[in-house]
């Protein structure tokens, strides 16, 4: 069973030792770098372990981005280990329903770098669409709650 649970002082150095496959250092950031970013934004973020039957299996971010004024799923990173099995899929729909219980969000915004089809693919499948934005090398996409795929 995949639950998240918020980041703490007892379990926060077992995030830090996260770690994602090689090729996918470029498309993700770290855990380190992450929790500095949760920590500067600790108003707007909202950091999340991923746990599969007590054990950590990743790591998930979710925020408010102010200056466009929507919620966003900002980080996600499932442990090489344990990836393949669906956990980040799942892992992003308990995300989008923290967001909908807490602040009752009716559409969540991501990006995916454009040269990471796991990601795309992954977000699609849930019923992110791309919004026709690009920034950098990113490519945003949307997910209407109504739209959500629940299977």
């Amino acid at each position: 069973m995949v639950e998240l649970r918020e980041i703490t002082k007892e379990n926060y150095e077992e995030c830090l030792h996260l770690n994602v496959a090689e090729n996918q250092k470029d498309f993700v950031s770290s855990t380190v770098h992450s929790l500095a970013q949760a920590w500067v934004y600790y108003d707007t973020a909202f950091p999340f372990a991923v746990y599969v039957n007590n054990t950590m299996v990743g790591f998930i971010m979710l925020g408010y981005y102010e200056a466009e004024g929507y919620y966003t799923l900002w980080k996600l990173m499932i442990d090489e280990k344990y990836q393949h099995k669906g956990y980040g899929k799942q892992a992003v729909r308990l995300g989008i329903d923290y967001l909908v219980n807490r602040f009752n969000v009716k559409e969540v915004y991501t990006a995916y770098y454009a040269t990471n089809r796991i990601a795309r693919n992954l977000y699609a499948s849930i019923g992110f669409h791309e919004t026709g934005e690009i920034v950098g090398n990113q490519i945003g996409m949307k997910l209407m709650i109504s739209n959500m795929d629940n299977s």
